[in-house]
C-alpha cells in the first residue's frame, strides 16, 4: 500500500502556493499527497513587531509541533522564516531550486526618493528598515504585519509612500506592481527565495522522495548563509543580511550586519572556489565578529532585552 503523503503548510496564500507546488512534484513523482493547513502564531499576533515578540521560528513552530505530533510527514517553509537550528527529530530534506532574493519597493510613486522631505516607508522587518535608513536617514520606517495581501492592503490604506516585500513572494502569487523598485543595493535575508522541506529525521519514507526535489546549488548557497547567520547568533532580532552566489564554480558572498538604526554597517564580501565552500558561512561571520561586530551585536541584545 502506497503512503498518502501529509503536507503541512501555513494557511496564507504564499504558503499555500508554495506547499501546492511541492504537492504537484511528488504527485509528477507518482505519489500521493494532502495539504494541511494550519495558522501559525505569526499569522495570529498581528498588532506586535516580530522582534518584540521574542520568539524565533514563529511561522515555523505551529508545523513542528504539528510533526512532531504526528499530524503531518513534511513541512514546507520559506526558509527565511526558519531558525538555523532545527528542532530535535526534525531535518531539513529538500531545498527547492531558488527563486530571485531581492526586494523590491512598492511605492505610490517613487519621486519621493529625490526629495529630501521625510517619507513613510513599512516594513516589519528589521534588517529592510536598518538598511533603508542607512540609505535614506531622514525617513521614517513603521512596522508593518501580516501576510503579502494583508500588508499591501494596509500600503494601500495608510498614507505611507512605500512598503518593501521581497519579489519572489509577490511573483509568485501574481501580485507583483509593474512599477515596483528593484533594491539590488539591499542584501537579502539569509535564504530569502528558497523555498525549505523538512521531514522527521526518522521517517525514510519521506526522506527518500524529498531528496528527488533537492536543488544542490540552492542548497550550498543557502546553507553558506544560514551558517553566516547563525554564527552572528542573529535571528529575527537583528539586521543581518546574507548573499551567497555560485557561479563558474565560485561563490561570491557578501554579507551585512547593521545597527537597529541603520546608522552603523559591518560587511564582508569575499568569494572563494566552490569546492573549498565548506565552512565558508561561519569564516565570513567571524570576520564581521573581528572588525567590531561581536560589540555590534552586543548591543542590539541589550537594545532587544530593553524592549521585551
Amino acid at each position: 500500500m502506497s503512503k498518502i503523503i501529509r503536507i503541512g503548510t501555513r494557511n496564507s496564500e504564499l504558503a499555500l502556493w508554495q506547499a501546492t507546488t511541492v504537492q504537484q512534484k511528488l504527485e509528477a513523482l507518482g505519489h500521493d499527497t494532502t495539504l494541511i493547513p494550519i495558522k501559525a502564531t505569526g499569522d495570529q499576533v498581528l498588532d506586535k513587531p516580530l522582534y518584540e515578540l521574542g520568539i524565533t521560528g514563529i511561522f515555523t513552530k505551529t508545523l513542528d509541533v504539528a510533526m512532531l505530533k504526528g499530524q503531518i510527514d513534511i513541512a514546507v517553509h520559506s526558509m527565511k522564516d526558519v531558525p538555523t537550528q532545527l528542532p530535535d527529530g526534525i531535518v531539513q530534506v529538500a531545498v527547492l531550486e531558488r527563486a530571485v532574493t531581492h526586494d523590491i519597493l512598492v511605492h505610490k510613486g517613487a519621486d519621493f526618493l529625490e526629495s529630501d522631505a521625510s517619507s513613510t516607508i513599512a516594513t516589519g522587518s528589521l534588517r529592510r528598515k536598518a538598511q533603508w535608513l542607512n540609505k535614506y536617514p531622514h525617513h521614517k520606517v513603521v512596522d508593518l504585519r501580516g501576510n503579502v495581501n494583508t500588508r499591501l492592503l494596509k500600503l494601500i490604506e495608510n498614507d505611507w509612500q512605500g512598503a518593501i516585500f521581497a519579489k519572489a513572494g509577490l511573483e509568485r502569487i501574481k501580485l507583483l506592481p509593474k512599477d515596483a523598485l528593484s533594491l539590488d543595493w539591499m542584501i537579502p535575508a539569509p535564504a530569502q527565495g528558497a523555498m525549505l522541506v523538512v521531514a522527521m529525521e526518522k521517517d525514510g519514507f519521506s526522506k527518500e522522495t524529498l531528496q528527488k526535489l533537492n536543488h544542490k546549488p540552492s542548497e550550498i548557497a543557502t546553507g553558506i548563509e544560514r551558517n553566516f547567520l547563525r554564527t552572528l547568533e542573529g535571528g529575527c532580532t537583528a539586521p543581518i543580511g546574507a548573499l551567497a552566489e555560485i557561479k563558474d564554480q565560485t561563490v561570491y558572498f557578501d554579507g551585512v550586519v547593521f545597527s537597529l538604526d541603520g546608522s552603523q554597517k559591518i560587511e564582508v564580501k569575499k568569494s572563494i572556489p566552490l569546492s573549498k565552500a565548506q565552512g565558508f558561512g561561519q569564516a565570513c561571520a567571524k570576520e564581521v565578529l573581528a572588525n567590531g561586530g561581536d560589540k555590534l551585536m552586543e548591543s542590539i541584545r541589550n537594545e532587544n532585552s530593553a524592549l521585551h
